[in-house]
């Protein structure tokens, strides 16, 4: 039977070893045993698990829902991989039609082609928009109706150029702070505070007015407590979604003193 340290699990799946470490503390995937210096060592069931755990990622899964489905006595790991199969050919088709959108709208800001203002948003799921939605209003309250009207009202008064460089700086503020995470910067220090000023500014500019600081504190917690972005920040880096809401909750905080 193969035995593996951690470092070699990590060079085998692309899984950090700080990853690795979280998921040993938090029970999601435990080494087989661990040698009297310390070292983890890992099984071949071990690296079936840890590949689940990255099929459940990649399909936007809570950690904490994964832990519970891989230790429930009827796991199934067959039905499973079958099940992900599916769910993921509905993903490839979803993030195909994603990928012709962007290449048709470089083409268009690039002058190549002119694409009609209706097809900016083909391959955007309105289910899923509308399950946000529900999720936001049911949580917080009809008062959440009339902001998110708002929100989409903003969104139509955007030109292309504003949507992309919208989309672009989101992403850059989220490999920021995902970077700020790995380095062991502290939530409240100077460093993240900066990346949380650009954060502030284009939450203001997403929502065409300005934050209060209870709103910014509140959109932190909103990450933590939702299952999708809590997915998605976590498949950036273990750990993410809670060093986020807190790096939010200390610079609103700063800002309201």
């Amino acid at each position: 039977m193969s035995v593996y340290t951690v470092r070699r699990m990590a060079r085998l799946s692309g899984v950090s070893v700080r990853a690795l470490h979280h998921y040993d503390a938090i029970g999601l995937l435990r080494p087989r045993a661990v040698g009297a210096n310390g070292y983890r060592y890992y099984d071949r069931e071990d690296l079936l698990r840890l590949q689940q755990i990255l099929f459940h990622r990649a399909l936007e899964t809570p950690l904490k829902d994964i832990r519970a489905a891989l230790d429930d006595p009827g796991f199934d790991l067959p039905a499973a991989l079958r099940a992900h199969r599916v769910r993921l050919a509905a993903e490839v088709e979803r993030y195909a039609a994603l990928v012709d959108v962007v290449d048709r709208t470089l083409a268009d800001l690039e002058g190549d082609e002119t694409m009609d203002d209706e097809r900016l948003f083909q391959g955007f799921s309105p289910e899923k928009q509308a399950q946000h939605e529900a999720w936001l209003i049911d949580r917080y309250g009809e008062s959440m109706a009339p902001r998110i009207a708002e929100a989409k009202e903003r969104r139509k008064g955007m030109s292309k150029s504003e949507i992309a460089a919208l989309m672009t700086d989101g992403q850059a503020l989220e490999a920021d702070i995902a970077k700020a995470l790995n380095a062991g910067l502290p939530a409240d220090s100077a460093a993240v505070a900066a990346i949380m000023r650009r954060w502030w500014d284009w939450i203001g500019v997403s929502w065409n007015r300005e934050p209060t600081p209870e709103a910014f504190t509140g959109l932190g917690r909103l990450y933590l407590e939702h299952p999708e972005f809590n997915a998605r920040y976590e498949a950036l880096a273990p750990g993410l979604t809670e060093y986020l809401a807190e790096a939010m909750r200390v610079f609103a905080e700063r800002q309201a003193a």
